[in-house]
């Protein structure tokens, strides 16, 4: 069966599912829905259709990257839009069985809008302005078809790319890619095309193509969505490349903890190979190429290339000295194709609509799109795919709809823990490989993270340390010591330990790992600390120099205190919450914190009642009195002391 036999099969499949009087309720079952329980709304939803007798198929689908709205659902009901539910519970899958399915009411108390499909079928709410700014080409699947059917993917032009690839010189393929301009998404920008061009010109046999599904850093899971909801777009990448620079075997690296994934991709493969778009004759052309899943143990290091190689051979993940790169000799020792999960999924969309459709997307010298991961304090955290080129205002406000609680934005992690803290006066700047790193970031993986504030930039630059320190593999000393005294360093800063040789000390031994380090890990692990230096440094003084931590945030130089107007007597909330009895009545019943039985854990400040607002958090500077409002005891206060 050829593959217009095998579309036409699909589309028709497709056309009968989508078609007809039946209800279709569709689910987002993607690992971020499922924690949150839609697993068990779509239990509920089954049992409303069964205790009503009625028909109506469930779909699990993968996720649409709008994960502060999960568990997410939405409906085809003959006659009626396809409306959009979110946060739904179980109780909320019976009231729409019941309101909207039997009595015709939609129940909008509980819609986010209408899902449309523009051309491709491509997803999009119209009443969400996240839509307008986003361009989809890696997620232009996620959410919309079953992960696990694989005419949902080939009926909206699936494996097509790899029909016409085959039909094509590989020079061709390579000319394609490098003319689209499109650079590795996975955190270096390599310029793809160029690393196909080498590996094909590599000599050695055989040759491997392998994709990096391993993502490890903190907040990020872009590649994750795109393995669980449409694994076939990389699958299909993937072969395009095999064929391309003559490689007969591949592998995706997924790590052990995203179980889901693994499943998901497993279960496309073996559909892959029963529609004879994998394995052996492809398509009756005559071409070999298969693919197998290799779980990694969740090391950060599996990241860098030639560690994510180790591991596939069974040795210690590790990087190694390049030359020779892994195009030349990478996996088994032989000219291996790296990319990443989203650089995948662009091939197949740029052979189709030709690699100067790409290149107009995007920006001079970065083209196409990006996808990021939208964590920390944003209201609607997600995945936001958009052209090159767009700002972080936009990402942030536009798609991420602002800031939790209209607090003031403070700065915005990129690209991970290897990223860089930019400060929000630079919010304008364009997200673009070239853009980031003049600020002292990285694209990176996608990771983004918004801080507001009441972050401590300190704190935080300790925070990513502390994780690039103990993902560090060893290999290298600048890197196995010079990070562990960075994080030592920042410990006693936070602490109200530090002086001004500490900053000294901090910069000077950054730029040295940065120089002597073997690896991307290495080279971008002081990045935190860098750029929280030079954008923030009047925190680092406040810490070393007044003992004060401004954001309220390091343990060691806060204190809690009762304010004596706002105490109401008969109220006992902190004396009974306190976990080290460190709050007392005086004799005038009014509630004191003995500080030296304080330990800073803050209930007292989450149950001391909203009206009262009678505990205060503060730090004050060395030999400043932090008074206690019209506290009729002598002495009242607190006094730091160096």
């Amino acid at each position: 069966m050829n593959y217009s036999q095998i579309r036409d099969q699909a589309i028709q499949f497709r056309r009968e599912k989508m078609a007809g009087g039946t209800p279709k309720i569709f689910i987002g079952c993607g690992t971020c829905g499922i924690s949150v329980g839609a697993l068990e709304v779509a239990e509920a939803f089954e049992n409303g259709l069964i205790k009503h007798h009625l028909q109506g198929e469930i779909i699990k689908v993968g996720c649409l990257g709008i994960c502060f709205a999960e568990p997410l659902v939405y409906i085809t009901k003959q006659g009626n839009p396809t409306i959009c539910y979110k946060n739904l519970k179980p109780e909320d899958a019976f009231r729409i069985v019941y309101n909207y399915l039997i009595e015709d009411d939609p129940c909008f108390d509980l819609a986010i809008g209408t899902l449309e499909m523009k051309e491709g079928g491509i997803p999009y709410i119209p009443e969400l302005e996240r839509f307008e700014k986003e361009e989809r080409i890696i997620l232009r699947y996620a959410g919309v078809i079953d992960p696990e059917e694989i005419r949902d993917y080939i009926a909206l032009g699936g494996y097509e790319a790899l029909d016409k690839a085959l039909t094509m010189l590989r020079e061709e393929i390579i000319k394609e890619v490098k003319i689209s301009g499109l650079r590795g998404l996975g955190g270096a920008g390599f310029p793809a095309g160029m690393k196909w061009e080498e590996c094909f010109k590599a000599e050695g046999h055989p040759k491997y193509i392998v994709c990096n599904g391993d993502e490890g850093d903190p907040g990020a899971f872009m590649d994750r969505v795109v393995l669980e909801s449409s694994p076939h777009q990389v699958i299909e990448g993937m072969a395009i490349a095999g064929y391309a620079l003559g490689a007969h075997q591949g592998y995706v690296y997924i790590r052990s903890q995203y179980p889901l994934a693994i499943e998901k991709v497993n279960h496309a493969l073996m559909l892959a190979r029963e529609h004879r778009l994998l394995g052996k004759d492809i398509l009756g052309k005559g071409f070999d190429f298969d693919i197998k899943v290799y779980p990694g143990a969740g090391a950060f290091v599996c990241g860098e290339s030639t560690a994510l190689m180790y591991s596939i051979e069974g040795r210690r993940p590790m990087p190694r000295v390049r030359p020779p790169h892994s195009v030349e000799k990478g996996l088994f020792r032989k000219p291996t194709l790296l990319n990443n999960v989203k650089t995948f999924s662009c091939i197949p969309p740029i052979l189709l609509k030709g690699s100067e459709w790409f290149s107009k997307i995007g920006t001079l010298h970065s083209k196409g799109t990006t996808v990021f991961a939208l964590a920390g304090k944003i209201r609607e955290s997600g995945l936001a795919e958009v052209r090159m080129g767009t700002t972080l205002k936009e990402v942030i406000y536009q798609i991420g709809g602002g800031i939790k609680e209209e607090k003031k934005m403070k700065a915005i992690q990129v690209g991970g823990p290897s990223g860089g803290c930019i400060p929000a006066q630079y919010i304008d700047t364009p997200v673009d490989f070239d853009s980031l790193k003049f600020l002292g970031s990285m694209m990176g993986s996608g990771g983004l993270i918004v801080m507001d504030e009441e972050t401590c930039m300190v704190d935080m630059a300790k925070y990513f340390l502390a994780f690039t320190q103990s993902e560090s593999c060893g290999k290298c000393t600048f890197c196995r010591i010079g990070t562990k005294h960075l994080l030592l360093l920042l410990e006693e800063i936070t602490k109200g330990e530090g002086t001004l040789d500490h900053l000294r000390l901090l910069k000077e031994l950054s730029e040295e790992i940065v120089e002597g380090s073997l690896c991307g890990l290495g080279q971008t692990a002081p990045n935190p600390i860098l750029t929280t230096l030079r954008y923030f440094e009047e925190e680092y003084v406040a810490h070393v120099v007044e003992k004060r931590c401004p954001a309220l945030v390091c343990r060691d130089l806060i204190s809690y205190l009762i304010v004596y107007d706002k105490c109401q007597r008969s109220c006992e909330h902190c004396v009974l919450k306190c976990p080290s009895e460190a709050i007392h009545p005086d004799e005038k019943n009014i509630k004191v914190i003995d500080q030296s039985k304080c330990v800073k854990c803050g209930i007292c400040l989450e149950v001391c009642p909203k009206e009262y607002r009678a505990v205060m958090k503060v730090s004050p500077k060395i030999g400043e009195t932090h008074p206690l409002p019209t506290l009729p005891l002598e002495g009242g206060g607190i006094t730091r002391s160096a």
